[in-house]
């Protein structure tokens, strides 16, 4: 049940929140979808953030990575990767972002969590290899938060 929840709070958080709160975005290449999106952790109902251990703070974001292979007549399959992301603030200092994976049943996300401050643009720099896949995809997204 919880994992269904924890699912369900993430289709419904890329695809209906506003957004100030989320950016989706996705990326393919040679068979495989990579979906990214960041969220502030104020939008996590409170079973969901002490569930998995998140922190539920409009000063919290939430990065929110997963991978599909692409398969004929379906709409994919959730697959593993070697997922590594990095933050990037506006005087071009980085840091590297711990991403967590969650298994729910057949779904594999990686999920990382950083602060963040009202009116703050960040850049996300992501390298993604999904298993089965010999180079890595680099992705980039930038996202702004306000906080309220």
């Amino acid at each position: 049940m919880k994992r269904r929840l924890f699912c369900s709070l993430l289709c419904s958080v890329a695809l209906f929140a506003s957004g100030w709160a989320t950016a989706e975005n996705s990326t393919t290449a040679d068979g495989y979808t990579v979906h990214h999106n960041a969220f502030s952790a104020d939008t996590l109902t409170p079973e969901i953030a002490k569930t998995y251990g998140f922190q539920r703070s409009p000063f919290r974001g939430l990065l929110n990575i997963s991978v599909i292979k692409e398969e004929a007549g379906t709409t994919g399959t959730s697959v593993p990767a070697q997922v590594e992301a990095r933050i990037l603030n506006l005087t071009g200092q980085t840091s590297a972002l711990a991403m967590r994976e969650i298994r729910e049943g057949e779904a594999i996300y990686y999920l990382g969590e950083f602060p963040v401050q009202n009116a703050q643009t960040i850049d996300f720099l992501m390298e993604v290899t999904p298993q089965g896949r010999d180079e890595a995809l680099i992705l980039r997204m930038d996202q702004q938060f306000f906080t309220r």
